[in-house]
């Protein structure tokens, strides 16, 4: 089969050609989706998407106009790829839901202690030569109460890991899993009682219609004065100007972030020769008391060989006529 590639990282190729073997003809290309790019895919039978790529319905026509018949998601989140118009045409799609649960549980895990503990403030008076330790006194997680909302692999990782700390769990979930509540002690509540009660809120959740902003100024407000917020789901269930207001009034303690509403043509390049043109993320940066990576929770050595390994299942099945392992 014939693959056109789109948004490839210099460090996803080794992955996927080992995946591969041979077996595809892939063709990588750096440059993301879009309507001046789509082109690209003239021959190929199939396509694979990342975060920054355009999955709407104008292109997906485009697309099936230039021959492609399948989309490879190379993520578990897909809310970038109009599923409604890939099944309207006769698109087969397929994402990767479970390539590593325990690096995205990990890395919310990491943003929490540090920022419990300071770390980011401390690194910077220490390179100062400043060892003084007046302004970095933190908090133990143990005996704290954390939130998970969206309870589903990943968020259930994390459940366990920080049943390891000593926390006591809330969850928030459509579909609530009671093995995690006989094994940990999670309680299933609505969202205003576990923003009522959390010292750490730890959002994963996919992005949905219903889910977009989830988190606004009414449900910030209802946060314990000073709880900290992590988000390594989806940036738009957060909207970004009430987290600056909650920043602003205290209400937000602290803020831990993976991902970022406008992250798109942002993330996963190198702009150090470009101005900061958004004014939203530049003022987050300026608040000692918030920690954004861009986009990195998934960046392990097993999570990449997963989503390689899943990615190119697809391709196998779809060569042979059949439904992908995880077609949507």
């Amino acid at each position: 089969m014939d693959v056109t590639i789109f948004s490839t990282l210099a460090f996803e190729r080794p992955f996927l050609k080992q995946a591969n073997a041979g077996r595809h003809q892939l063709h990588f290309y750096d440059a993301a989706l879009t309507p001046e790019t789509v082109p690209l895919a003239q021959g190929s039978q199939a396509i694979s998407v990342f975060a920054p790529d355009d999955g709407s319905a104008p292109l997906l026509a485009q697309l099936w106009a230039h021959g492609v018949r399948h989309v490879a998601v190379r993520s578990a989140g897909y809310d970038n790829v109009d599923l409604l118009a890939a099944h309207r045409l006769g698109l087969g799609v397929a994402n990767v839901p479970d390539y590593s649960p325990h690096a995205i549980a990990e890395h919310a895990v990491a943003l929490m202690l540090a920022l419990a503990r300071h770390l980011r403030q401390a690194n910077e008076q220490l390179r100062a030569n400043d060892f003084c330790l007046d302004k970095l006194i933190g908090f133990e997680l143990y005996g704290k109460t954390v939130g998970i909302l969206g309870v589903g692999h990943i968020g259930a990782v994390v459940a366990r890991i920080l049943h390891g700390f000593g926390c006591r769990l809330l969850g928030v979930d459509v579909l609530p899993n009671a093995e995690l509540t006989q094994r940990y002690g999670l309680e299933y509540v609505p969202l205003p009682a576990l923003c009522a009660q959390a010292d750490i809120l730890s959002v994963h959740t996919p992005l949905t219609a219903q889910t977009r902003h989830l988190l606004d100024d009414e449900v910030l407000a209802r946060l314990k004065p000073g709880a900290m917020l992590i988000n390594t789901g989806r940036g738009g269930v957060l909207d970004t100007a009430a987290a600056l207001r909650a920043l602003a009034s205290g209400r937000l303690g602290y803020l831990g972030l993976d991902v970022y509403e406008a992250e798109k043509g942002l993330f996963f390049a190198n702009h150090t020769r470009d101005p900061l043109r958004d004014a939203a993320f530049a003022q987050l940066l300026t608040y000692p008391n918030v920690l954004v990576t861009g986009h990195q929770g998934y960046l392990t050595q097993e999570a990449l060989t997963n989503i390689a390994t899943a990615v190119v299942a697809s391709l196998d099945a779809w060569a042979l006529g059949q439904p992908a392992p995880h077609e949507l």
